[in-house]
């Protein structure tokens, strides 16, 4: 792992600009925040592909929806807090129910956001969104990842959503590794127990799995960059190979990560899951390791979690 930190928004903000001077099709949909979702660049240089609604999401739902059914490949671009909650109406009756070729990419994805709050901090996004039908949803680990999978989802003919952090978080991969939408990576193998992570916790969840391989406990750990559609085959070889399943999100527990791989557990009737993630709470005006540090979202919890496992 590189000790070189980016915000994974960085990621975005460079890749649409590539995309955008690649395929005219391709439209940013702002909502008047491009300086801290990187747009500003892609107005800068592809002002024809640039609309700015201001302040109303619902409005860019409605646009992004409009420029789809004109053969355009539209992405709505705000905060996840907005880009999933105040907009939900719109993505599911204008975007999702017509499948339209909507991606909506947001930056501020869980407790990044920090000291802004509980107001900016999006822990429910990705469980609301994945109810609804049609919707694929995305949370890339890194910088690169993050680059990878906005040119998979401007690729990928249906709606998207897209999470990104505000903070600047590590990066582990470099510009040669592929992403598969609905396809976990695989980091490392192991056989003793498994390791589900995605986004910002999946540098967490490599840092652990290194202490418990230390200690002489197997790990096999996958980023699953694809909360929907989960990769159930990956899930299934966790369940075959360890039958102990950990997973690690920047989420609420309820509705993500953990609840799609434990809903995958359940139909099988097999292995048991142990659920690391936000704790069914809002969060607070705190630094983001705080954050992390308060729903156990750390190294030493997913050690202690897999050693008591292990027991």
């Amino acid at each position: 792992m590189s000790e070189l930190k980016k915000a994974t928004r960085d990621g975005f903000g460079e890749e649409i600009v590539k995309l955008g001077k690649i395929d005219n099709s391709i439209y940013v949909v702002d909502v008047d925040i491009g300086k801290s979702c990187k747009t500003v660049d892609f107005r800068k240089k592809l002002p024809e592909q640039y609309l700015n609604v201001g302040i109303a999401e619902q409005n860019a739902a409605g646009v992004a929806a409009g420029l789809a059914t004109c053969g355009k490949i539209p992405f709505v671009v705000t905060y996840a807090v907005f880009g999933s909650l105040r907009m939900c109406e719109m993505i599911r009756q204008e975007i999702c129910y017509p499948n339209l070729n909507v991606k909506i990419a947001c930056s501020h994805g869980g407790v990044t956001p920090a000291n802004d709050g509980a107001s900016h901090q999006s822990i429910e996004d990705m469980g609301v969104l994945r109810t609804i039908p049609n919707m694929t949803v995305l949370m890339p680990a890194d910088y690169y990842s993050a680059k990878k999978l906005v040119t998979a989802a401007a690729k990928y003919d249906g709606p998207v959503y897209l999470r990104f952090t505000r903070d600047a978080v590590p990066v582990i991969y470099d510009e040669n590794v592929e992403f598969e939408i609905g396809k976990a990576h695989k980091i490392k193998d192991g056989k003793d127990v498994s390791i589900i992570a995605n986004g910002d916790t999946v540098c967490i969840a490599m840092k652990a799995a290194e202490i418990l391989e230390a200690k002489g406990i197997s790990v096999k750990l996958l980023d699953m960059h694809t909360i929907k559609p989960l990769d159930i085959d990956a899930v299934m070889e966790c369940i075959n190979d360890t039958g102990k399943i950990i997973t690690v999100e920047d989420h609420n527990i309820m509705n993500g990560l953990g609840s799609a791989v434990a809903e995958v557990v359940a139909d099988t009737g097999k292995a048991i899951v142990k659920r690391i993630g936000v704790q069914d709470q809002f969060g607070q005006s705190a630094p983001y390791e705080r954050l992390l540090a308060i729903n156990g979202i750390t190294v030493d919890n997913i050690v202690v979690t897999a050693e008591a496992l292990m027991k």
